[in-house]
């Protein structure tokens, strides 16, 4: 494995080097796929590509609070947020002031928004998104987003929750890093999913 993981960082294979490679293997081992090799390599340029999105926007969220950007307590007074809970949910609803460069927290379970009012721009890993009260979508586990608030916006996040409190919610809905489980295991399930496998992978509680 060392070998492979190796040629993959120095000295990778031309896409028709790999197709012939997946083909003798395939044959040596006398495998069965459910799947192309196609298919496997636009799932491995999906994760290539999302890899490189990961590092860059952590890369930029780090530059942001070392160059004097607002965190903490100071983000929290320019960015109100109010708390509601009903019915086995938690409702989160946060007040974004025009003009300002946000980078979101990596969330691991995936949920709807709203935004309510004004008009913002999203970086993703497609690339740059506009969108404009009224507007709702859903957010996917392992989503990280670069925001600028063209104009005062008022945005709602939704999540199902037996949690009681606020900082609970996020323990539950908010991963520390990309490599975190719940994040990862939603992640696989997905690419199964693409490939055409029948895998069944459990979170921990």
């Amino acid at each position: 494995m060392k070998h492979i993981d190796d040629q993959a960082i120095n000295n990778p294979l031309s896409k028709e080097d790999l197709r012939k490679q997946f083909i003798e293997q395939t044959e040596r081992l006398g495998l069965k796929h459910t799947f192309t090799f196609d298919e496997a390599w636009e799932i491995a340029q999906e994760i290539r590509k999302k890899q490189e999105y990961r590092r860059q926007i952590t890369e930029l969220h780090e530059q942001l609070e070392s160059e004097g950007g607002m965190v903490g307590e100071e983000l929290h007074k320019a960015n109100p947020t109010k708390h509601t809970f009903a019915g086995g949910c938690y409702v989160r609803e946060i007040y974004n002031p025009a003009n300002m460069l946000l980078v979101t927290k990596i969330h691991k379970v995936d949920h709807p928004y709203f935004l309510m009012s004004g008009k913002m721009s999203i970086l993703t890993e497609d690339g740059i998104v506009d969108i404009e009260a009224p507007h709702h979508g859903v957010t996917k586990a392992g989503t990280k987003r670069v925001i600028y608030t063209h104009e005062p916006c008022t945005f709602v996040t939704v999540h199902a929750t037996d949690k009681k409190t606020p900082e609970e919610v996020e323990e539950e809905v908010i991963a520390k890093s990309f490599n975190d489980e719940a994040v990862c295991l939603d992640e696989i399930q997905s690419l199964t999913e693409k490939l055409g496998l029948n895998v069944e992978l459990t979170k921990k509680k």
